[in-house]
């Protein structure tokens, strides 16, 4: 299987989309600071994730959720739980979708 998935920075209170084969290794190197692109901004939540068969389809849906549609579908339908919980534990503003 391959994953198409979605962080949350706890610390920058930013998205971060991404794919991959192997999610739970690539989960962990997020958080160890082993991924240039998100070392400044850890530690990070998995806050959604889809399987594919292909890594061609997780490919593209990554690149979809990076352009203006996939964000707002993003935004609205795949995080939204996790925008819920964060703002009831306090936070005031909304993510940035980066």
């Amino acid at each position: 299987m391959y994953y198409t998935y979605i962080l949350l920075s706890s610390k920058s209170h930013i998205f971060y989309f991404s794919s991959t084969v192997n999610l739970k290794g690539r989960f962990k190197l997020h958080n160890q600071g082993k991924v240039v692109s998100t070392k400044p901004h850890t530690p990070w939540k998995l806050v959604w994730y889809g399987a594919f068969l292909t890594e061609k389809e997780a490919r593209n849906f990554e690149l979809y959720l990076k352009t203006g549609s996939g964000k707002a579908l993003a935004y609205n339908r795949l995080v939204n739980v996790a925008l819920k919980k964060d703002i009831s534990e306090g936070r005031k503003s909304v993510p940035k979708l980066k």
